[in-house]
C-alpha cells in the first residue's frame, strides 16, 4: 500500500517491516463515546488513538490483515470511517473484557454502540469494511479468502469519509499494532452482506 498523501488525526510512529505496517499505539488511547451515562452525564468522547487515513468518496471495499500483539484489555487493530468525532464506525480484533479475543464491531452516531462478535483463537484475522451508499457491513476472515459477516448498518456520513487504520490501547501501557495486505479498491459490491 502507498501511503503518500494520507493523513494522521493523532499522529504516531508508523514503521515498516517484514512485510507490515506497525503503528504504535500510546497507553490509554481508544475512539470511543461511552454510551453509559456515570451520575447522570455521558462523559467527553474519546478521540485520541492514532488513526492514519485517506479521504474517500463513495463506495468501496477496505481491507487489512491485523496482528494486535495483545496484551490488555481492548488492546486492538482496527479498520476505520470517520465523519467526526460524533459520526465514525470501526472493525477491530480486539482483545475483550470476557477474557477472549474477538471480531468486534462499534458503530458511533452521538454516543457509541459497541458489539462483540465471533471469538478468535489465533493471533491475526483479515478485516473488512465495505461502503454502498450511506450503507456499511463489517467482515473478518481467518484465511483472507472466505469473509463472514459482523455486522450492517447505516451511518448517514456525507458522499466523503476518512477510510483508515487505527491502534488502541484503552486500558493499557500501549504496543505495537501490526497491519499487512492492505487493500482500498472503490467499487460497489453487489451483496453488502457477503461483501462481494
Amino acid at each position: 500500500m502507498d501511503f503518500s498523501g494520507w493523513k494522521w488525526l493523532n499522529e504516531s510512529n508508523m514503521i515498516s517491516q517484514n512485510g507490515e505496517v506497525a503503528i504504535t499505539a500510546p497507553a490509554l488511547t481508544d475512539w470511543f463515546n461511552n454510551p453509559v451515562p456515570e451520575n447522570g452525564e455521558y462523559s467527553k468522547p474519546v478521540a485520541n488513538a492514532p488513526f492514519l487515513y485517506t479521504d474517500v468518496a463513495g463506495d468501496f471495499v477496505f481491507r487489512a490483515k491485523v496482528r494486535p500483539n495483545f496484551r490488555s484489555v481492548y488492546d486492538a487493530c482496527a479498520l476505520m470511517v470517520i465523519r467526526d468525532e460524533q459520526m465514525w464506525a470501526k472493525a477491530a480484533f480486539e482483545k475483550s473484557d470476557f477474557g477472549t479475543t474477538a471480531a468486534v464491531c462499534v458503530v458511533t452516531d452521538g454516543l457509541s454502540d459497541d458489539a462483540n462478535g465471533c471469538n478468535i483463537e489465533q493471533e491475526y484475522v483479515w478485516l473488512q469494511i465495505v461502503r454502498v451508499g450511506d450503507v456499511f457491513c463489517t467482515h473478518y476472515s481467518l484465511d483472507g479468502e472466505t469473509f463472514y459477516m459482523v455486522r450492517l448498518f447505516r451511518l448517514p456520513v456525507g458522499q466523503s469519509v476518512k477510510v483508515g487504520l487505527e491502534a488502541q490501547s484503552p486500558a493499557g501501557d500501549g504496543g505495537l499494532r501490526f497491519f499487512s495486505d492492505i487493500s482500498l479498491e472503490h467499487r460497489t459490491v453487489s451483496n453488502l452482506r457477503a461483501g462481494v
